[in-house]
């Protein structure tokens, strides 16, 4: 990779829905070079997808929370079938396996604490194997960011 695709990079990570010419004048490439760079970021799976980034509060996602999850044992078993059940669940928008004092940490969106309640209730502490669930919830993003720092 080199200056010219971090460049691109660079610059689809501010705005995805630029056209090939927009980025092609920034970086200072003719747009056919241009092109088929991205193409070829795309198929080496660096670019794995274009999304729209929503704005939480005005969808009804008021509430965010992150869930540090501690199970049971620490077996292939309860891990795989822990993995399996979180996938199925909508309101989880990351969850990373971990290591530390516990074994996974969620991050969840939903409408309001109400709505939280019953997710933690009747979605996720019913999931097989799980010792414990601590939650902290976001008061305010300080820094949200969807970009990596490419040099």
């Amino acid at each position: 990779m080199d200056k010219f695709d971090k460049h691109i990079l660079k610059e689809l990570q501010q705005d995805a829905k630029q056209h090939t010419k927009e980025v092609a004048k920034k970086i200072g490439l003719t747009v056919t070079p241009t092109y088929e760079r991205i193409k070829k970021l795309e198929q080496a799976g660096i670019i794995k997808e274009y999304v729209a980034i929503l704005d939480r509060n005005l969808i009804g996602k008021e509430l965010v929370a992150y869930c540090q999850v501690t199970l049971v044992k620490h077996q292939k078993e309860l891990i795989d079938l822990f993995k399996i059940a979180v996938l199925k669940l909508p309101e989880v928008m990351e969850c990373h396996h971990v290591s530390g004092n516990f074994d996974f940490l969620l991050k969840i969106a939903v409408k309001d604490m109400n709505y939280f309640h019953d997710f933690i209730n009747e979605k996720l502490a019913v999931i097989e194997g799980i010792s414990t669930i601590q939650s902290s919830f976001v008061m305010n993003a300080i820094k949200s960011s969807t970009a990596y720092h490419i040099q």
